[in-house]
């Protein structure tokens, strides 16, 4: 006698035949053509400091549907499980210890912002798989060890980094990283702060400034960029490339002989990105103090971030100071939230404008 045959429960596709297993998330997402990441964020309604389209959701609760996908309610309870520890990843070659260090502020608003929320730190450094920033499929194995892990840095793995978010491991980077899907970050607001020098230096009369930065595609440098050609857009200077100087090597390629080309040809005010090299700015005051420019009289200087610890001890720049304390206790929220399943979202955190001492009215105004 044939069985009678099962009936499906209302808005789900039957399973395949023969199949017995349950649908994984995996499938899910395979079928939907997205991450596993994705996945989760729509199934979970948690944004993880991304943006989930509209069509990108269908997609996912069509393949649900087709799918017959439930949650594994043994896998959430082993999700829940927890030892209270979270990762912190640097991506510097050497973990800092200078308190002068530009990552030694950020590591402090974490450890702060951790012990309040009744965490201890892991730190992870790459020293076991060949050094910060190794890279290969085990490179960041090991922050498993702990919850969810904060990483730090300008140029992380981000394959790596997406291995980890579409297996659902709770990741934050600190810094913009919004190029990967899924992938939870927390940032300063850089394009507002840079757009601010340069109305700041366009009140003080400048009209020709040019910006250096270092030659590559770092979400920060490019915000910082944004912002430089946005307020020069809004004062009504020119813009466009010959507004920016960029190169791989500033140190190198800017030279007394070019600043002086610049200052021949009307531009008053020259501007620097901060990154964790430093090398934008050393360069600029390097070549300013060869050529014998003396700040603000003879030309201003400002700079988007902190100077490096070899040159903090001269003039103040005119710039913004990024507020690393905050931004490590607003990843550590995140980080913490991501771990307890909740919804994770952070604002862009608001640089302040610093005065200093090197910016003035140009010289044919005094």
């Amino acid at each position: 006698m044939e069985e009678p045959r099962k009936r499906a429960r209302p808005g789900r596709t039957p399973a395949p035949p023969g199949r017995t297993a349950r649908p994984r998330q995996a499938e899910v997402a395979r079928l939907a053509g997205v991450s596993q990441a994705t996945v989760s964020l729509v199934l979970g309604a948690r944004k993880q400091g991304a943006t989930i389209s509209e069509e990108t959701r269908r997609k996912v609760l069509d393949a649900v549907r087709i799918l017959g996908y439930v949650p594994d309610p043994a896998a959430s309870r082993l999700a829940a499980a927890r030892n209270n520890l979270l990762g912190v990843f640097s991506f510097t070659s050497t973990f800092p210890t200078d308190v002068q260090h530009s990552y030694y502020p950020f590591l402090v608003g974490v450890e702060q912002e951790a012990a309040a929320r009744g965490y201890d730190l892991v730190l992870f450094t790459g020293s076991s798989t060949g050094g910060a920033g190794a890279a290969g499929p085990q490179a960041l194995n090991r922050v498993r060890l702990a919850d969810g892990c904060l990483f730090l840095g300008r140029h992380a793995p981000a394959d790596e980094l997406l291995r980890l978010v579409d297996d659902g491991f709770p990741v934050v980077h600190l810094g913009r990283r919004d190029e990967l899907e899924g992938l939870a970050w927390v940032g300063a607001d850089y394009v507002s702060a840079s757009k601010e020098v340069v109305t700041h230096l366009a009140g003080l009369g400048h009209r020709r400034i040019v910006l250096v930065r270092e030659d590559d595609e770092a979400a920060a440098s490019t915000d910082r960029e944004h912002g430089f050609l946005k307020g020069l857009e809004e004062a009504g200077l020119p813009g466009g490339p010959a507004a920016v100087f960029r190169s791989a090597d500033p140190e190198h390629d800017l030279t007394a002989e070019r600043l002086r080309a610049w200052l021949d040809d009307g531009v008053t005010a020259f501007v620097a990105e901060e990154t964790d090299t430093g090398d934008a700015w050393r360069a600029l005051h390097g070549a300013a103090h060869f050529v014998g420019i003396d700040c603000p009289r003879d030309a201003s200087l400002a700079l988007l971030g902190s100077p490096p610890p070899d040159l903090s001890d001269g003039p103040t720049p005119t710039g913004f100071d990024i507020p690393r304390p905050q931004l490590g206790a607003a990843a550590v929220r995140m980080l913490a939230a991501l771990v307890a399943g909740e919804q994770a979202t952070e604002p862009l955190v608001a640089c302040a404008f610093r005065p200093g001492t090197t910016a003035g009215p140009p010289p044919a105004q005094l």
